[in-house]
């Protein structure tokens, strides 16, 4: 037979590391599945994609300058004109292709600051162009979440419409779609797919003590609150970076050496900002490029304070006791999903007095909450190995191979 023609698309090469990471993990299944495929990727980041995985890739967006603020008469043009030449280009990609897949991310929400002009309408590009040429568009994995702004909502909710396929990260971006619109009543709902990634060997855990000394990963993040936060997200980063470093100060005061994590390269300007505030040689920046370089750093800590969410995806898959520093939905499901959800802060009203609480007693409780993450880690691994052998034969109907759990 015809070695298929798979298709991915996103944000992906772009710097987000929980982008990259979900595209890892379906390329790991799709090899060991369908060897035989051939996979190409329309992307933000071509060539970091065809370096690290290997696989032909074509820039997203035809106007270089598509994430960039146009002030000026030649870039909004530009800027025009790339949406006309973006239809046409994303056509001709998508009917060179069997199927086109787009792997997690939260490509239906708008948790982060987001422009319908932007993403939302090349997801719809994306999948109308699927529409008219035949080939089944693939949303797997995805996250959603309610939509204020009229018009993201409506490019999203027109985009999730027209995919041939759908499935989510977690219930709340299910209850989401339904929500807008969506029939949602054959779509599934299965774990993240960064925890089909290779877990690292197991760190043996730091024997009880009244005064744990260990490292400490705190994950940070550039944030500003979400798409609707807008008129206060000065407000909301200012409170965010302050409670964070006051939590690493009490750390390093206590002689606890913290290593700060990110997920995204706008993420170094709050790291420069915290190691510039404590001005403490126990703190220091990780340069994990990947998610299984982040899953490392979160092994061999004795907790984790994270907020991206594939921070946590992270840490938990590492089965370190976690406390989340939760901005959406996703963050409370993911925590509840893996049996932390007692351990959970809002990121918008980030309070070092309360973070430090929470996270001595996260500590107190860390044998019992290591031993709930093993079992919960040893279900979450079996649902989405059955997941993915249901993928591949829902994309691959004519010829399918089941990926045999290895012991």
């Amino acid at each position: 037979m015809t070695p298929p023609r798979v298709g991915v698309f996103g944000l992906l090469g772009s710097g987000n590391l929980g982008n990259d990471g979900s595209l890892e993990a379906l390329l790991g299944h799709l090899r060991a599945a369908r060897p035989d495929a051939v996979v190409d990727a329309l992307c933000g980041g071509p060539e970091a994609v065809t370096e690290r995985y290997g696989i032909p890739a074509t820039r997203l967006h035809w106007y270089r300058g598509e994430y960039r603020t146009a002030s000026r008469a030649g870039a909004v043009a530009g800027k025009g004109l790339g949406k006309l030449v973006d239809a046409v280009r994303t056509a001709a990609w998508v009917r060179r292709h069997d199927v086109v897949v787009v792997p997690g991310m939260g490509v239906l929400e708008a948790t982060l600051p987001l422009r319908p002009w932007g993403f939302p309408y090349a997801l719809f590009l994306l999948c109308a162009a699927g529409r008219l040429t035949g080939t089944p568009v693939a949303l797997v994995g995805v996250g959603a979440a309610p939509i204020a702004d009229r018009a993201t909502r409506a490019l999203v909710r027109r985009a999730a419409r027209l995919a041939a396929y759908r499935s989510y990260r977690d219930e709340p971006s299910r209850d989401a779609m339904r929500a807008m619109g969506v029939d949602t009543a054959r779509d599934a709902v299965h774990p993240d797919l960064a925890f089909a990634l290779p877990a690292p060997a197991a760190s043996p855990p730091a024997p009880p003590s009244a005064s744990p000394s260990g490292t400490v990963c705190v994950g940070v993040m550039d944030f500003h609150g979400g798409n609707d936060d807008r008129a206060r997200a000065g407000e909301i980063h200012r409170r965010y970076v302050d409670g964070t470093t006051r939590l690493v100060r009490a750390l390093v005061a206590e002689g606890r050496p913290v290593r700060l994590l990110t997920g995204d390269a706008c993420d170094a300007a709050v790291v420069t900002a915290i190691l510039d505030a404590v001005d403490s040689p126990l703190v220091t920046a990780s340069g994990a490029a990947s998610l299984a370089e982040l899953t490392a750093e979160a092994a061999a800590a004795d907790a984790v304070v994270a907020t991206r969410y594939h921070n946590l995806v992270c840490a938990l898959k590492a089965g370190t006791p976690t406390l989340s520093l939760s901005y959406a939905a996703k963050s409370d499901a993911l925590m509840e999903r893996m049996g932390l959800g007692a351990y959970r802060h809002p990121a918008r009203e980030a309070d070092a007095g309360r973070l430090l609480e929470q996270f001595r007693e996260l500590e107190r409780n860390a044998p019992e909450l290591r031993r709930v993450l093993a079992e919960r880690n040893a279900t979450v691994s079996r649902q989405l190995h059955d997941f993915l052998n249901a993928l591949t034969d829902a994309l691959f109907p004519a010829k399918s191979r089941t990926v045999k759990e290895t012991a």
